[in-house]
């Protein structure tokens, strides 16, 4: 485990690293960097991905954001989507990543986005999973239920232990692990989006890009204006939300470029 500060006041975001077994001059490409989505774990939901042959050799990186898994979780920090941003950077430059394979699940998706925004020397490739592109998105996604209680309702009042019993018990394994203040504001800053939108980022960001839609997720919108400015939008079989564990296969080969 590796730690980096990321506020004023010393707090840490931490990181699990994998090298992929092979001699640091003969890893097979750049190094990968998993980001996890709303209330989840990196390595959780991205441990078994590294073991794919397609990531052989490569030196694998599994960043918990402010708020999450084992990073710190200060009360005082606002989890917006850009301050995930900057805390994700903190962690490459410390780890001395630099045109990363960055790949984000869902919120990850969207912090991503906003990191090859704010720092694209960080980002050669960009892999974005089933990532929000679009601000207030349609009730009924996990970031618009956190937020539609209040800050006090969902911390003290009850909601985050509504919530977990909700979301099922793949989600709530990681949610319950995340500070119910931090898990709040960060839903509350996904579902306002960034400014510009991650959408319009996304589309004008001049890195490779990859966007990964589960088949049973449905159509994904404005996919076409996506095609057009140069993202490569796949559909992948047999998978939803969690691609990673529904077609690991086909996630895998994504990441690596296959």
């Amino acid at each position: 485990m590796k730690q980096v500060r990321f506020d004023t006041r010393g707090s840490m975001i931490r990181w699990t690293e994998a090298d992929g077994g092979a001699p640091a001059g003969e890893r097979g490409g750049p190094p990968v960097v998993f980001v996890h989505g709303l209330g989840a774990s990196s390595a959780v939901y991205h441990a078994h991905i590294c073991a794919r042959p397609e990531l052989g050799g490569r030196r694998t990186l599994f960043v918990d954001l402010p708020g999450h898994g084992i990073s710190d979780r200060p009360a005082d920090f606002a989890y917006t989507l850009e301050d995930h941003a900057d805390a994700l950077a903190a962690v490459l430059d410390e780890a001395n990543v630099r045109a990363g394979v960055i790949a984000g699940h869902s919120m990850g998706g969207a912090v991503a986005i906003v990191l090859a925004h704010r720092r694209p020397d960080l980002v050669g490739r960009l892999v974005v999973t089933e990532g929000n592109l679009d601000s207030f998105p349609e009730t009924g996604t996990g970031s618009s239920g956190i937020s539609s209680y209040t800050e006090e309702e969902f911390v003290r009042g009850g909601g985050f232990a509504r919530v977990l019993d909700r979301v099922g018990p793949l989600w709530a394994a990681t949610m319950r692990l995340a500070d119910p203040l931090a898990l709040h504001r960060s839903a509350t800053h996904l579902v306002r989006g960034s400014r510009p939108v991650m959408r319009e980022m996304f589309e004008r960001a001049a890195m490779e890009r990859v966007y990964l839609q589960g088949e049973s997720s449905g159509e994904l919108r404005g996919r076409r204006a996506l095609g057009a400015a140069g993202v490569d939008v796949r559909t992948v079989p047999g998978a939803g939300h969690n691609v990673m564990f529904d077609n690991p296969a086909e996630f895998a080969r994504a990441v690596a470029g296959v």
